[in-house]
């Protein structure tokens, strides 16, 4: 019997309690300092309590090395079996082209011909989506650039893409900058909609500062105006916050205006806040940005002294939100890249891509739907394969079965290689959620 290696242990932030978390054995319990003593003993193999070491074992804190490796062969399979019948999220891309001029846009150095796109390219879209994933739960999700320019044509391809979708009963989602969505509304309630995806960096001004149009003109009006539109006619609405330390402090008045809008009383109303950090080039101002530690740190910092926070966001702190709110840890998480498993991206020029985060970036493309079908297999088995199992150096890591192995796009972006890990603070991420979620 030995301490499994997929233990995750340690002390709860701002509290004299420990936590214990094991994935592989759906396990978790809070320790006082008493029982926390005696685990690190047991840990360093210098002594075991027989008064605990009987619900140790239960729980799967301490296993036999065997046993071990056997459940967590069958859990791989099992994970393997799901994902291959996990609904896809398929990404299609109308245009590159944006209305806006954030300032840390990552697809501004895209080089791509931004010439109207042609029926023919949707309907081949469709009939791959239909051929390649027939047998797969799907839905489609409208990226950009912009998707919801306010040009003629433009709304005249979203209604063509739209009117697709319907024929085929695939389910849409957009991601917009929200800038047009009040004059989409119409349009978009014609198909069945997942969600609209929009962005707001902060109130009024903080927000026109970040995030405006070519030529200066803020953006924050139209957009609350889109938002109210969508939640008035049942449509989800999913409010991002892109966040760094120019826009951090601003959170407690955002999740303040979205309160007093009745934005968070509303069933149809979500929210994410997204890191922002260098994706494909480097940021005007790196040291503007948060690693991911220090963004929920800092989020956690803010909660505390702004309660209200929670009513407009819950942070996920790794899996800390999820067994808060569910009373049991997920299943265990082999591979945390979707990408050419249970996501794809498209575009308009006919390519095909792995994830949202390579696609219209040069040499990223694996093939082609129009105007034929060509698919660089190699590439695909490439990012196909890739999960801790694979990943030399998640084998021995205590965090895997919470971390995944990260994004593979970042991987390749660091190392140039997709199989690399993409390292998540997940130790540090449960040490928040535990005293915010738990403790008490």
């Amino acid at each position: 019997m030995y301490f499994s290696r997929f233990n995750i242990f340690s002390k709860i932030k701002d509290s004299d309690n420990y936590f214990i978390v094991n994935l592989l054995s759906g396990h978790a319990d809070i320790l006082n300092t008493a029982e926390a003593e005696q685990l690190k003993l047991i840990r360093s193999k210098q002594k075991i309590e027989l008064s605990i070491n009987k619900e140790l074992i239960e729980n799967g804190y301490i296993i036999d090395r065997n046993e071990e490796e056997s459940i967590y062969k069958n859990k791989y399979l099992d994970f393997i079996d799901s994902q291959e019948t996990d609904e896809v999220q398929l990404f299609f891309v109308p245009n590159y082209s944006c209305n806006f001029a954030c300032t840390y846009c990552y697809q501004d150095q895209y080089e791509n011909s931004n010439k109207p796109i042609d029926t023919k390219i949707i309907d081949a879209f469709f009939k791959y989506v239909n051929t390649e994933f027939a047998l797969r739960k799907k839905y489609i999700t409208i990226f950009g650039g912009e998707p919801l320019l306010t040009s003629i044509k433009q709304k005249e391809t979203i209604k063509y893409i739209l009117n697709k979708a319907t024929q085929h009963s695939i389910d849409i989602s957009v991601v917009s900058n929200g800038y047009g969505l009040f004059e989409y509304i119409d349009i978009l309630k014609t198909t069945k909609l997942r969600e609209i995806q929009i962005t707001l960096d902060g109130t009024e001004d903080l927000h026109n500062q970040r995030r405006y149009l070519k030529g200066g003109k803020g953006t924050f009006e139209q957009i609350v105006k889109g938002i109210d539109a969508c939640l008035e006619n049942k449509i989800t609405l999913n409010l991002r916050m892109v966040v760094d330390k120019e826009n951090i402090s601003n959170l407690p008045h955002l999740a303040q205006f979205a309160i007093d809008k009745h934005w968070t009383s509303s069933p149809y109303f979500k929210t994410q806040i997204g890191r922002n950090y260098e994706l494909h080039h480097c940021q005007s101002a790196p040291d503007k940005l948060f690693t991911r530690i220090s963004l929920y740190e800092e989020i956690y910092s803010l909660i505390k002294q702004n309660p209200h926070i929670l009513e407009f966001y819950k942070p996920a702190y790794s899996i800390s939100k999820f067994l808060w709110e569910n009373g049991e840890l997920p299943d265990p998480l082999f591979d945390a890249c979707p990408a050419c498993k249970t996501e794809w991206a498209f575009d308009y020029t006919g390519n095909i891509y792995s994830c949202t985060a390579t696609v219209g970036k040069a040499n990223e493309s694996l093939g082609t739907f129009y105007p034929s079908v060509n698919k660089n297999n190699d590439k695909i088995n490439e990012w196909e394969k890739r999960n801790v199992t694979e990943i030399n150096k998640c084998s021995e890591c205590n965090l895997q079965l919470a971390c995944g192995g990260g994004c593979g796009a970042i991987s390749k972006n660091n190392t140039g290689t997709i199989c690399a890990p993409d390292c998540r603070p997940i130790t540090e991420l449960l040490e928040l959620g535990f005293s915010q979620y738990l403790n008490s």
